[in-house]
């Protein structure tokens, strides 16, 4: 019997035409370059969060979530959160707008929690923007900095997902 590689999921989110908030994009364009692996999927979903919920919902072992972040770090500053599937708010309220375009990362897991399409682990890496309220082209030199990073701390994180996944399988 063939033993499955665990199905990792890396979603990169944003709109590139918001500056730093291509961050997601940008990580994502650089982890395609690579050879890719078994078993990992790398997509860069924009704003598109209903395609990223539907994409989640196929039934992966891991989902990494690569987006900006407001935080209390200097721009550039790398941010890696593992949220648990009972931290995210309880589904999707009767009658509660959706915006299928402009589903942020938490409401994405909000909608995946509500249809149970739950992946065993959640990592969210962020990056401390300096713009994303304003319309541009380009990254900001901080969170272009932040980009090598953050490819290397996806590299990493993936190895730790597998380490999980057969931890989990050999019980």
């Amino acid at each position: 019997m063939t033993e499955r590689s665990a199905q990792i999921l890396i979603a990169g989110v944003g709109n590139t035409f918001m500056r730093d908030d291509g961050f997601g994009a940008e990580v994502v364009r650089i982890l395609k370059q690579r050879e890719p692996e078994m078993g990992v999927t790398i997509e860069d979903f924009g704003t598109g969060g209903l395609d990223l919920a539907y994409e989640v919902m196929r039934g992966y072992d891991s989902l990494v979530l690569i987006d900006v972040m407001r935080g209390d770090g200097p721009p550039g500053t790398l941010y890696v959160l593992e949220p648990e599937e009972s931290e995210i708010a309880a589904g999707i309220e009767d009658g509660e707008m959706i915006d299928p375009h402009a589903m942020d990362p938490q409401t994405v897991l909000r909608f995946v929690r509500a249809v149970s399409g739950w992946p065993g682990s959640v990592v969210v890496i962020a990056c401390e923007p300096v713009e994303v309220e304003e319309y541009g082209m380009g990254l900001s030199p901080e969170v272009a900095g932040a980009v090598p990073r953050a490819v290397d701390l996806v590299i990493e994180t993936l190895g730790d997902l597998r380490e999980k996944a057969q931890r989990a399988s050999a019980l």
